[in-house]
């Protein structure tokens, strides 16, 4: 089965309006949508190296983008919308503890969050909600969207031939690291480095809250 969607995406990734579906995904991932971009970056990189880079281009500006309807939601539409996505999206248990961590770490979370495999939507609402201040917000999700999509690309661009062998060989556990980084991408957000301990243990008791 495993082999047969591989198999399928990957001749999907080289359809000639690819790039518009990768746009598409990596925009709406960054604002409601529960599947993230990464794997069909993968993919498309898989089948062509040599436009690796541009893919990744085009997958970090439209999850910036999309980053940014994300706090417009946050910011103007959480009573109605907002409120709808998280619940629809079983984070409301994380919605305050994200609340707490980005008034205590600001753009370190965003760093955290844009550069790992961890849901970046719950982030950019949030951000929207409690009123970050918008260019720190933008400049720490192009930096952390950035740094994976664009590794990503230039990885596959520099070493496209013999990633592709290894995946093809090694599928399955493939697969299964990539749901080890999603988890770690979790945990690592529950740990976020500075800041005091009680902050820390203040935010991962977080049940409710405020409004900016």
């Amino acid at each position: 089965m495993l082999r047969k969607l591989y198999e399928w995406t990957m001749e999907k990734a080289q359809h000639r309006h690819a790039e518009r579906w990768l746009a598409g995904f990596a925009f709406v991932e960054s604002s409601f949508f529960p599947i993230p971009p990464h794997p069909l970056l993968g993919l498309m990189c898989l089948a062509n190296p040599k436009k690796a880079v541009r893919y990744a281009l085009i997958t970090t500006i439209a999850s910036v983008l999309g980053g940014l309807f994300g706090y417009a939601i946050g910011y103007f539409l959480y009573d109605t919308l907002g409120q709808w996505l998280i619940a629809t999206l079983g984070l409301q248990e994380a919605f305050p503890k994200a609340a707490c961590y980005l008034r205590e770490y600001d753009v370190e979370v965003i760093l955290l969050a844009g550069s790992t495999p961890v849901p970046f939507k719950l982030l950019t609402i949030t951000a929207g909600f409690i009123q970050m201040a918008l260019l720190p917000f933008i400049l720490a999700s192009i930096a952390g969207r950035g740094l994976i999509f664009m590794s990503c690309g230039i990885l596959f661009r520099v070493f496209g031939a013999p990633i592709k062998t290894f995946i093809d060989k090694y599928l399955g556990w493939v697969t299964a690291a990539f749901i080890v980084l999603v988890v770690a991408g979790f945990v690592a957000l529950s740990f976020l480095g500075g800041g005091s301990e009680g902050a820390k243990t203040a935010c991962d008791l977080a049940t409710s809250v405020r409004p900016a």
